[in-house]
């Protein structure tokens, strides 16, 4: 479909909490389709309907060895294992950086599709790792948010040096 402008860092809209899907439309459809675009534009692995400015709760990632986009409505972490894992994280919306947060090693995740039917899945490593990434921006919590303020200071000090120079 489209490609969309990113909502880039600092904008406040992404910490910004998105709303629940309610509505399971052709629109509902155009945004998923976009928002496949517009994460392959970026690059990136995983994109919320949030970075492109929609406060709704949809989620897509597409992961180096996925035969496609996996799309989620209103996605919930239901469970999440106490064993750990750090993983290098960033966002499409403040390319060229990242650093490594760590996380739950598996989680069981509850979601939609588009046609609004529910379903459940358990997933560990990268996608997990996305998954648990893409749902704290739905519920407006920036990556960096997860980050010491001594890293976060020196990620948004890259960032901004990348900006100046490209």
């Amino acid at each position: 479909m489209t490609s969309r402008p990113l909502v880039t860092f600092p904008d406040p809209r992404l910490k910004q909490v998105a709303a629940p899907v309610t509505l399971f439309d052709d629109e509902l459809r155009i945004l998923a389709l976009d928002l496949v675009d517009t994460l392959r534009a970026a690059p990136g692995i995983g994109i919320t309907a949030g970075h492109v400015g929609v406060p709704l709760r949809v989620v897509v990632l597409e992961l180096p060895d996925d035969p496609e986009p996996s799309l989620y409505v209103n996605p919930e972490v239901v469970w999440a294992s106490d064993e750990l894992q750090r993983h290098a994280e960033g966002s499409v919306s403040m390319p060229g950086v990242t650093e490594e947060i760590e996380r739950p090693a598996k989680i069981r995740l509850r979601y939609q599709d588009l046609e609004g039917t529910f379903h459940e899945e358990e997933t560990g490593g990268l996608r997990a790792v996305c998954h648990q990434h893409e749902i704290d921006q739905l519920d407006g919590l920036f990556w960096l948010q997860r980050l010491s303020r001594l890293k976060r200071e020196r990620v948004i000090k890259r960032y901004e040096r990348l900006r100046k120079a490209g």
